[in-house]
């Protein structure tokens, strides 16, 4: 079957995307890419790229076609408006610079939706079935994470949405929470379809890395891996820190990864004098993510209080489990949800600060025997669940349905 993926992001941006078009291709299917120069998530065009090079790469022995886009920037409203509809508008021609025929589109839509436009022109120029995965919930991720609130850009966001899942014959959702809200977007109930978020075949169980193992600080060590951004309230584990730290000397937080927040809450630690309970170690490669986690006693997931974010499964949640490590939750809604069912740690609600560092000093005092049960329980419950190949014979299965 030959598909074609519409995708704003692509390698070397580090998407799930990039990994499914190889399972896909592993399934022996045809794949091509449409996707935007790399500009995420620094706002500045990848080493080697530029607005006019590199229109066509062949990566992972797939064909991948680039369009103009003109780059995020430093990701404020107007930069980032002018980044999703530029790629709209440059990837509507582009698309008919694509070679052959295809049976298949599907398209990849986190934030913008608006991807979600070229998928539908592609669908009617190639004449084949539509297929989209929703990562995010439009307007209403706009509202809380984006922080726009004006009524009339809102109603716009919401019949612009509603008008790209009216023309898609499937939908497919991260997670079964969303479905509610899709069909209240007046979306059919037969075209919604639960496909969740895997994690990459390297993201397992690890034994320590004795070098990564030098980096870590002795204690207590809890492990934060991901974007520091607003979304994630990270002074909610701040709080939740200070708090801690009068019963618990050894307790340390290791951060790894970057974000718009950082610098903020860098110095937010600073001010509270909490530095000596903190320690960032910068971005790593994912293909190191599970060495880091080996080092660590639990894996911190957190998130702002949201409607969104409570239907929303944070991708790092399939991650930490494949790892097979406990987890310390501050979330609600169905990310909360799994890490209850999996038996796989403790959960406080978001935005609980006394909720979450009651946790810490609970699983503080664990025997090694009660965190080794979470453990298995979290890598058990990830291959029920969440585990690659059985995920990806499912999704053959649905694109060639």
């Amino acid at each position: 079957m030959k598909i074609l993926v519409i995708s704003q992001y692509f390698h070397p941006e580090n998407f799930r995307i990039n990994d499914l078009c190889i399972g896909l291709k592993e399934k022996g299917n045809d794949i091509t890419v449409l996707t935007a120069k790399p500009n995420y998530p620094k706002g500045k065009f990848f080493n080697g790229y530029n607005f006019f090079n590199k229109k066509f790469e062949k990566i992972y022995d797939i064909d991948v076609y680039r369009s103009y886009i003109i780059p995020r920037g430093s990701a404020n409203k107007i930069n980032l408006t002018l980044n999703y509809f530029s790629f709209v508008f440059f990837g509507f021609f582009k698309l008919f610079s694509l070679k052959g025929e295809f049976d298949r589109v599907f398209v990849f839509a986190p934030s913008p939706i608006t991807v979600g436009f070229v998928g539908i022109f592609a669908s009617f120029l190639f004449k084949c079935k539509s297929f989209i995965w929703v990562q995010d919930l439009w307007p209403e991720s706009v509202k809380d994470a984006g922080g726009i609130h004006n009524p009339l850009i809102i109603k716009f966001i919401d019949f612009m949405t509603r008008t790209i899942y009216s023309l898609f014959d499937n939908i497919l959702i991260q997670s079964p929470a969303f479905k509610k809200y899709l069909i209240a977007q007046g979306v059919k109930e037969k075209k919604i379809i639960y496909f969740p978020n895997y994690a990459e075949n390297f993201y397992k169980i690890e034994k320590e890395d004795e070098i990564i193992r030098s980096k870590f600080p002795s204690g207590l060590k809890l492990l934060f891996a991901g974007n520091i951004g607003v979304a994630q309230s990270f002074d909610t584990i701040i709080e939740a820190v200070r708090i801690a730290s009068t019963k618990l000397e050894n307790l340390k937080i290791i951060v790894l990864g970057e974000g718009r927040d950082k610098s903020r809450v860098e110095k937010k630690i600073k001010e509270e004098n909490l530095q000596d309970y903190f320690k960032f170690l910068g971005s790593h490669p994912p293909e190191s993510m599970p060495f880091y986690f080996a080092s660590a006693d639990a894996l911190m997931v957190s998130l702002k209080k949201s409607k969104i974010f409570s239907l929303t499964i944070p991708s790092k949640i399939q991650t930490y489990l494949a790892c097979g490590k406990p987890l310390i939750g501050s979330l609600d809604g169905i990310g909360a949800k799994i890490i209850k069912d999996a038996s796989s740690g403790l959960v406080s609600s978001s935005e609980d600060s006394r909720g979450l560092a009651e946790n810490i000093i609970r699983f503080s005092k664990l025997s090694d025997e009660e965190k080794l049960k979470l453990s298995l329980n979290s890598r058990k419950f990830y291959e029920a669940e969440f585990e690659r190949e059985k995920l990806l014979n499912k999704l053959n299965k649905i694109l060639n349905q």
